[in-house]
C-alpha cells in the first residue's frame, strides 16, 4: 500500500493535526461490542479526554446486527422494527445499520487542539474515508447535501450512486465521539428494514459488493494509513473497558 502524500489545501481543508504532534490511540476490538456498552465506553472516553485525564482514541469494532436511530430520524424510516435491535443515539444523521463486516470507527479527538471547525472536522471525516478507498482502487466521492462517502456505479444503460460510509459524529465540551462505519463485507439485506439515513433513491454498496475481496484487516490497515495523513500520529492502544 503506497503512502501517498495527502495534500489537504488542495481539498479545501485545514491541517486537522496537533500542533504539538501528540499521536492519537489506535484500538481495535475483536468479537461483537453490545451496542449500549460501547457508547458508555465512548462517553466515558470522550469525558476523560474533555477533563484532561486520557488521551484521543479510535477504536475500531464490530456491532451484533442493529439498527440506531440518530437525532435527526423519522419514524417512518423505520420499515421492519421488529427485525434487529433498535438504539436511539445521540450522533447526527437519521437510520443506520451496523452489524457484521462493517468496520465501526469511533472517533474521540480534542478539537480544542484541532482548531475547532465542525466543517472542516466532518469533511475531513470524508477525506480520511475517500483517502483509504483509493488504497483498493475505489473512487469514493462527497455530494452536496447528503453525509457520507458514496460510490458511482454504471452498467450498460444504467447508473446509481450507493453509500458505502456513513459518517455520524458528536461534539460535547469540543471533543468529538461516534464516527465512521465502512461497509467492507456486511449483509447488505439487513439495510432493507430501514431507509438508510433517510436515502429513498440510493442504495448501499461494499467493498466485497463491489467485487473487492478486502478483509476487515486490510481495511484497517488503509483506514490507519489514511489517518495519518488528514489527522497526524497515531499509536497502538488497548480498547476501552467494557462495563456489565
Amino acid at each position: 500500500m503506497l503512502d501517498r502524500p495527502l495534500n489537504l489545501e488542495d481539498k479545501g481543508l485545514p491541517d486537522l493535526s496537533r500542533p504539538d504532534g501528540a499521536p492519537a490511540g489506535w484500538a481495535v476490538s475483536t468479537g461483537y461490542v453490545p451496542y449500549p456498552a460501547a457508547v458508555a465506553a465512548m462517553e466515558a472516553r470522550a469525558a476523560a479526554i474533555a477533563d484532561g485525564t486520557a488521551g484521543e482514541l479510535i477504536w475500531l469494532l464490530e456491532h451484533p446486527p442493529l439498527y440506531t436511530a440518530g437525532v435527526s430520524a423519522k419514524t417512518s424510516d423505520l420499515l421492519e422494527p421488529e427485525r434487529f435491535p433498535v438504539f436511539e443515539s445521540a450522533r447526527g444523521g437519521q437510520f443506520t445499520y451496523h452489524g457484521p463486516g462493517q468496520r465501526v470507527a469511533y472517533v474521540m479527538l480534542d478539537l480544542t487542539r484541532r482548531g475547532r471547525d465542525v466543517r472542516a472536522f466532518v469533511a475531513a471525516l470524508e477525506a480520511w474515508i475517500i483517502d483509504a478507498l483509493s488504497a483498493f482502487n475505489v473512487t469514493g466521492e462527497m455530494r452536496e447535501g447528503r453525509v457520507g462517502v458514496w460510490v458511482e456505479r454504471k452498467g450498460a444503460g444504467w447508473s446509481r450512486e450507493d453509500k458505502i460510509a456513513a459518517i455520524g459524529v458528536k461534539l460535547r465540551r469540543w471533543v468529538s465521539f461516534h464516527g465512521i462505519s465502512l461497509n467492507v463485507e456486511p449483509d447488505l439485506s439487513h439495510f432493507s428494514g430501514i431507509v438508510p439515513c433517510g436515502q429513498v433513491e440510493h442504495g448501499v454498496t461494499s467493498l466485497v459488493d463491489l467485487g473487492l475481496p478486502v478483509t476487515l484487516d486490510e481495511a484497517d490497515e488503509a483506514l490507519k494509513t489514511s489517518f495519518r495523513k488528514v489527522f497526524g500520529a497515531v499509536e497502538d492502544a488497548v480498547p476501552p473497558v467494557l462495563g456489565d
